[in-house]
């Protein structure tokens, strides 16, 4: 595909909370890769992840919305509105609802590491380019992982991405950094009441709304 258009990373995950090491690879992956932007795809669910412990949507995309203030991060749970579950019909799906945008998907390695157990593992390479993004201590099983396997023949250099040319998927970049050790597990276990928190934290109808798709945001959503 010919780089034409704004150019957006697509960050997946349940931001169960988000935090500053979500935008602080954010930030590093649009430098390194020139993105116009970089959207987070807050999931209504995650199939791979229990949903004990879960805290409702609304709580999620607010912690987002406060960690991607003044950055050109947008927060969006376009996933709810598209009916998708698995990263294999969104990238699709988004794919076929902004036909001007280029996009690609940003994991860590510790997603790499995984990626072969995912829905149609394949399908997600071949929609569009990929970015894996150093994670500490994941790096050697992701390496040697299945996925990784099928991936060596797609390996690109980042600048391959940078440069206004010709430029197609199945494509695998990776990318280096200092790490970043917040977790949230870790915010999790230091502040259990973060959700009502972030709830509570909202400040009328900018932080309401979705940052993509404008639509409201629903204090009760699950």
């Amino acid at each position: 595909m010919t780089r034409q258009g704004p150019v957006t990373g697509l960050l997946g995950g349940s931001f169960n909370p988000a935090h500053g090491g979500h935008r602080c690879i954010s930030l590093f992956a649009r430098e390194a890769l020139d993105l116009d932007e970089v959207w987070w795809l807050v999931s209504p669910g995650n199939p791979l992840k229990s949903a004990r412990g879960m805290a409702p949507l609304a709580a999620r995309y607010a912690s987002a919305r406060a960690q991607s203030r003044r950055a050109r991060i947008r927060p969006t749970a376009i996933e709810r509105e598209l009916g998708t579950r698995f990263t294999a019909d969104t990238v699709r799906a988004l794919v076929r609802r902004y036909p001007k945008r280029r996009f690609v998907w940003l994991m860590g390695a510790d997603n790499l590491a995984q990626f072969h157990k995912w829905k149609d593992w394949r399908g997600i390479a071949r929609t569009m380019p990929i970015a894996v993004i150093a994670r500490p201590g994941y790096d050697r099983p992701a390496f040697a992982s299945p996925a990784m396997a099928w991936f060596r023949r797609y390996r690109t250099p980042v600048a391959s991405l940078r440069r206004p040319v010709r430029w197609s998927a199945p494509a695998l970049v990776t990318l280096r950094f200092d790490p970043d050790t917040r977790s949230a597990t870790d915010i999790r276990k230091a502040d259990p009441d973060w959700a009502r928190k972030s709830l509570n934290g909202r400040s009328g109808h900018r932080l309401s709304r979705d940052a993509v798709t404008h639509r409201p945001i629903g204090g009760d959503a699950a």
